[in-house]
């Protein structure tokens, strides 16, 4: 796999352009210079490249925009291929060739120039200065627009030694285990994701709403091909007056969707919000795994630890009464107490769910359950007759069962349903959705 770095200073566009490449809207967008802080991974579609976007190079001595300057120059020197995007509205500027100097010294790497914003003719800045750069013939493209970008696929396949990668390369299957994490700001989410990778991958501060993209890194951790998403802190929705923030909670939800398992990190020192359930009971409705992340658990007292963890287990658990058993972990993301642990549990769970149990099995569960338990009788004094059941999908675990009579089935005799079949399949941790099919025989 080829790493291609988008590069440049801020507000020229490199987030557009990411998007624009790889056909996602990951990469957070927005006319304020310095959204993006994190580098960003991603892939072209159908083309052996990751490509990664990368903050703003910015002349600062302290705070994010220096550790995210940083961020940008380990991506740089750490690339096969550089695109430097500078912006052709505004023209060649000092900190363009400050930056280009400094790209050359970090990086023996093939670099493409790319002027951007061109799409108008008239708006476009003096286009011969930017041979002042170093970088060779500039390419002028639109992001926005999506146009200039057969150069680019020519620059990067000539590096690649390949042609026609589009057409020739069939995209290979992601068997990764996609984990999203979330949680309201400051909670310790990238700290937990830099002990995950073993490096300061993400920028970590004591302070909130650092993090603003859903960021994707794949790693390997404890066995497993993983992808984590660190997504930015949710607040309730009175505390958000900042559009960017309003985009940057819009993406962490989107997560949800795109994750196969849900951790959601909550400070142990804390009580549970209402706000963590309120997110709980979206990942539930997604049909994802759950993991609640009872984090700095470091700073609870050690005399206090038992007390702390059955009372939170009781807070969430009363609560939250989707998931019959809510798997609740604590961990230290500063120490990495209990972080492999949790994940054991995790692929533990991932490993069921993607497993069909048999028909037979589903049935014989469901036919003692009934005879534990009579069904009710329906509104209309008839009684209701359980014919067949069986597992038709997963994530969530759904079970069909084909009914006769009775179509009122209460939602307490489904509950009891749901409790037993988890319980018997250890399904006790994961989302199930218990549906009732009509028998189509008349006579029966």
């Amino acid at each position: 796999m080829i790493k291609v770095t988008i590069a440049g200073r801020p507000n020229t566009g490199k987030s557009t352009l990411y998007n624009a490449l790889t056909g996602t809207r990951d990469a957070l967008v927005h006319d304020r210079p310095g959204v993006t802080r994190d580098c960003m991974g991603g892939t072209f579609c159908n083309r052996p490249y990751q490509l990664f976007d990368t903050a703003g190079l910015e002349n600062a001595k302290t705070g994010i925009a220096l550790d995210s300057t940083n961020m940008a120059i380990a991506a740089i020197s750490d690339a096969d291929a550089v695109l430097f995007v500078v912006d052709g509205r505004v023209g060649l500027t000092s900190e363009d060739l400050d930056w280009a100097r400094l790209v050359r010294r970090k990086t023996k790497a093939p670099i493409l120039l790319l002027v951007n914003k061109t799409e108008s003719q008239k708006r476009l800045s003096n286009i011969h200065d930017f041979y002042k750069l170093g970088f060779g013939d500039p390419v002028m493209i639109s992001a926005e627009h999506k146009t200039g970008f057969t150069e680019i696929y020519d620059f990067l396949d000539k590096i690649a030694g390949t042609e026609n990668t589009e057409e020739n390369t069939e995209k290979p299957a992601d068997n990764r285990i996609k984990i999203a994490i979330l949680g309201q700001p400051n909670v310790g989410k990238s700290t937990f994701v830099n002990r995950v990778l073993g490096e300061k991958r993400q920028i970590v501060m004591d302070a909130p709403g650092i993090t603003r993209d859903t960021v994707k890194i794949p790693t390997k951790f404890y066995g497993r091909d993983i992808l984590l998403m660190d997504t930015a802190g949710l607040r309730r929705k009175a505390g958000v007056t900042d559009d960017v923030e309003t985009l940057s909670a819009l993406k962490s939800l989107d997560a949800i969707e795109k994750a196969d398992v849900v951790i959601l990190m909550v400070d142990a020192t804390k009580n549970i919000e209402n706000q963590a359930l309120g997110i709980a009971g979206r990942i539930y409705n997604a049909g994802k795994i759950l993991c609640v992340a009872l984090n700095k658990w470091d700073l609870i007292e050690p005399e206090l630890r038992d007390e702390k963890l059955l009372k939170l287990k009781h807070q969430f658990s009363n609560s939250f009464h989707q998931i019959i058993k809510p798997m609740i972990l604590a961990v230290s993301a500063e120490t990495g107490t209990g972080v492999q642990n949790m994940f054991r549990r995790i692929y533990e769970q991932w490993d069921i769910s993607t497993a069909q149990a048999p028909t037979s099995l589903i049935n014989r569960i469901v036919e003692k359950l009934v005879a534990e338990r009579q069904p009710p009788m329906s509104r209309l004094k008839r009684p209701m007759k359980i014919k067949f059941a069986r597992q038709t999908g997963r994530h969530p675990m759904r079970i069909t069962i084909n009914v006769g009579g009775a179509s009122d089935i209460p939602e307490s005799y489904t509950r009891y349903l749901r409790r037993g079949i988890a319980t018997a399949l250890k399904w006790e941790h994961l989302p199930i959705v218990i549906e009732y099919k009509k028998s189509d025989n008349p006579f029966d």
